[in-house]
């Protein structure tokens, strides 16, 4: 039996099962807030009652963190935790263990990942073992790569996340520089997350010569949400600029690795706004490159819509061990 988890900013998903004819069978599932509870805590807890499932030992582990790996810990982003694979095996006494970047671990998640998880943003006809891009849009911003080795896929983790942003639209010039204004240097993660979700609507806010409203209002899940519904204008600008951006980005990637293979969107908030990331905002940015506007028009874009994907990869990667 194999214990498999996704170590979030926003949340902590863990599950011990295992792989057959292809899928990942989960014996049991935990979701845990990141807000209540440290991964050591939830770990402790989860370990508790999977031993109460039977006398089957977990053989091994493997989690996917969001933050840069080095070695077999990921020291995370955006919450002051260390997601260490020793420390693991030394407190629970699974024998072998494995951590990497949440993102990695989304990239690996396709291979198990169900049809009818996957949503078509742009149509496509993908080369088989071309690169892929797997960008994850949520609390943070993650990317990867998946690069073909023989007749199968490596995951290439990273942190284009906090690379600069590039405006490309004179709107969005206006953007970074009240973003840099308010802040110093703008990264991709400043504007394409939860937290840029907001940071856009402020910004439109501003330039309309508006009020700025109360905290509440400024909640990603609300703007988004009114933006949907079509019932605040200034929402649904906001978000049409949030999209254009998480196209401009995810083409920029798929440019860096000539993505024929496909272009894959995870991440909290991807599945909430899909039907914006449907619409013409997001296909005209993603194609948008110069001389190779019309070459991006072939790469297949597709929205990972369960939230479970780092969990598959960190079975995947457990499997392994």
């Amino acid at each position: 039996m194999i214990l498999a988890g996704d170590v979030g900013a926003t949340k902590i998903l863990l599950e011990v099962g295992e792989i057959r004819s292809g899928a990942w069978k989960p014996a049991l599932e935990r979701r845990y807030e990141s807000g209540e509870v440290t991964f050591a805590e939830a770990l402790g807890r989860f370990v508790d009652e999977a031993k109460t499932l039977g006398n089957e030992r977990i053989d091994a582990a493997a989690f996917g963190a969001a933050g840069p790996r080095i070695g077999n810990t990921v020291k995370m982003t955006n919450r002051p935790w260390s997601v260490d694979g020793d420390a693991v095996v030394n407190r629970f006494g699974i024998p072998k263990v494995r951590i990497v970047n949440d993102l990695e671990a989304s990239a690996r998640g396709l291979e198990l990942l169900p049809e009818s998880e996957l949503e078509t943003i742009q149509p496509g006809v993908a080369i088989d073992q071309a690169p892929r891009v797997v960008m994850g849009v949520g609390t943070g911003l993650g990317v990867a790569y998946l690069i073909g080795c023989g007749n199968q896929y490596v995951a290439v983790p990273g942190e284009g996340g906090h690379a600069t942003f590039a405006p490309v639209t004179p709107r969005q010039v206006e953007l970074v520089h009240a973003i840099r204004a308010a802040k110093g240097r703008v990264s991709n993660e400043d504007i394409l997350s939860g937290t840029g979700l907001s940071r856009i609507y402020e910004f439109v806010m501003a330039r309309a010569d508006v009020a700025i409203p109360s905290n509440d209002a400024l909640r990603p899940d609300r703007i988004s949400l009114a933006a949907l519904q079509g019932i605040d204008e200034m929402s649904m600008t906001a978000l049409d600029i949030f999209v254009e951006c998480i196209g401009s980005v995810a083409g920029d990637h798929a440019l860096n690795v000539m993505a024929h293979g496909g272009v894959f969107l995870t991440g909290g908030i991807v599945a909430k706004i899909l039907p914006h990331l449907k619409s013409e905002h997001f296909r005209a940015a993603f194609c948008a490159k110069g001389a190779h506007s019309n070459l991006l028009q072939h790469f297949p874009v597709k929205a990972a819509l369960s939230e479970r994907l780092p969990v598959f990869g960190a079975a995947a990667f457990a499997a392994q061990l």
